[in-house]
């Protein structure tokens, strides 16, 4: 069997389960970031280094595209269930995979590289990189963890 939770008619799609997860974990936390510290806190938009109109504007164009990926996701994972072809274990796994990985590239890449948003404005930026990239690793280890165990106890090859 597959996964405890569906029955055995086929076998989970391991890439599937997992990618699918990873595209809604994406979505979530995109999500998360947009309407936490966008829009609630306001503490940054997605653009800072323009005018208020461009940063409004790319707050927009985030909130767009993931709203896409968390449809599309969403339709995947409708189809993988339908299929009998999904791996709920997985599709944590690739959750989590997901989730901390945009934390972790939006710290890393878009904070400190690009530099196109900082976390907060006025306030010594160390403690909050920190805690945002740390957040975000302990996601993608979480992730990680998750989707080896389910592999490693997957009958067959993996």
């Amino acid at each position: 069997m597959a996964d405890s939770s569906l029955p055995s008619a086929r076998a989970a799609d391991v890439r599937s389960s997992t990618l699918v997860g990873v595209l809604i974990g994406i979505a979530i936390m995109a999500a998360v970031d947009e309407i936490v510290f966008h829009q609630l806190l306001a503490w940054h938009h997605f653009y800072d280094r323009s005018t208020p109109s461009v940063a409004l504007l790319s707050d927009g164009l985030l909130h767009a595209a993931e709203l896409i990926i968390l449809v599309g996701g969403f339709f995947w994972f409708a189809d993988l269930r339908r299929r009998r072809a999904l791996s709920n274990r997985l599709a944590w796994g690739g959750f989590l995979l997901g989730a901390g990985g945009f934390q972790v590239f939006d710290g890393v890449v878009d904070h400190k590289v690009l530099r196109l948003h900082q976390i907060r404005y006025g306030v010594h930026l160390l403690p909050y990189d920190v805690l945002w990239i740390a957040s975000g690793a302990v996601l993608l280890l979480a992730g990680a963890g998750v989707v080896w165990w389910a592999r490693s106890r997957r009958p067959g090859p993996r």
